[in-house]
């Protein structure tokens, strides 16, 4: 071939290769989630505030379930809380924030954790589940155009029956138009405790992550059994666990389900209470009477550093925010907000 057409033919390709490679980068950019959930009782006003302030794409906006107690079959949709997501999620639509529909089991006035959730008769419980959701979906969901929506949240002694779960999924699937998830609680295994780890198999292995458009797990996991860490220590224990000599491989346990489903992986809940200790147990926001603003924010940091260029992780909704009483412990610091809001920027 000619030099003077080869010349410019090459640097044509190469000009080509990286506007290609520059414009895959933005569109996976775009595609990330960064999101706020909302405590059930959170303000609009306070909501649309912690949106800028975190620099959110999405809003996780739960419906409340009034359930009477752990036992139960009786189930509610609350009105007040339907009346206030379609509220917000008109604002927030006008805005092109993307929302996640969720319904979230309010269980003896939220006094009890949905993981505790152990209706008597289930067959009735996913019945009636699927009715939940169908509503959702027909008044809510389909209606105002909501971007994704979680079959189920944390119901962990709920979650062996499969088949239920990927009837549900379908049923979503078929009838919303945006994505489905469910959301599965967080594990731990122990290299000495071969229960532990039969337990976490029996998660990976179950057949309903197979029919999700993505995996969503509450990352409640915990690393440490110190009262404060460093983020450097905080990143090493997300592959080996500190607390209880546990040695739990976080991260490549999170990667077995990408693997095994090809399917991206989002931290539906990703928070710690500002509080020593944060790190041992950031399911409980009473997990220490001393305040630590600044441990919240190293958590925050090692997930950022281990977590934000992984290829597979499709983002994370941090728990929770549009409501910052005094006894919302979990509502993020100055220093965890500065962390958060440049995650993804």
């Amino acid at each position: 071939m000619n030099k003077k057409i080869l010349l410019p033919l090459i640097i044509f390709i190469f000009i080509l290769v990286f506007a290609v490679n520059g414009f895959m980068k933005r569109d996976t950019e775009v595609d990330k989630i960064k999101s706020i959930n909302l405590s059930t009782d959170y303000e609009i006003d306070q909501a649309l505030e912690d949106i800028k302030l975190i620099k959110a794409n999405t809003v996780n906006i739960p419906i409340v379930i009034e359930i009477p107690n752990l036992t139960s079959n009786e189930m509610t949709i609350d009105e007040y809380s339907k009346e206030k997501a379609i509220k917000l999620i008109k604002i927030l639509k006008k805005n092109n924030i993307k929302v996640i529909l969720e319904a979230y089991p309010w269980i003896e006035n939220g006094s009890k954790y949905e993981t505790e959730y152990d209706p008597k008769d289930k067959a009735k419980f996913f019945v009636d589940w699927k009715n939940i959701l169908n509503d959702l979906i027909e008044t809510i969901g389909n209606k105002y155009k909501a971007d994704i929506i979680i079959t189920g949240s944390n119901l962990t002694k709920l979650e062996k029956y499969e088949d239920d779960w990927c009837d549900i999924i379908n049923f979503a699937k078929d009838k919303f138009r945006g994505q489905v998830t469910y959301k599965t609680s967080w594990w731990y295994t122990a290299t000495w405790e071969k229960d532990s780890i039969d337990k976490y198999n029996e998660k990976l292995n179950n057949k309903l992550f197979s029919q999700v458009d993505f995996i969503s797990i509450a990352a409640y996991f915990e690393l440490s059994d110190k009262s404060e860490n460093t983020v450097e220590d905080l990143v090493n224990y997300l592959s080996s666990t500190e607390i209880y000599n546990r040695q739990q491989d976080v991260v490549n346990e999170i990667y077995n389900f990408n693997k095994k489903y090809n399917k991206e992986i989002y931290f539906g809940e990703l928070g710690f209470p500002r509080k020593d200790y944060a790190a041992a147990h950031p399911w409980n926001s009473h997990v220490s009477e001393v305040y630590n603003d600044k441990e919240q924010a190293r958590c925050f940091e090692a997930y950022r550093r281990v977590f934000e260029n992984k290829s597979y992780i499709k983002g994370f909704s941090v728990f929770a925010l549009g409501e910052k009483g005094e006894d919302k412990n979990f509502y993020p610091s100055k220093e965890s907000i500065e962390v958060i809001s440049n995650w993804y920027d």
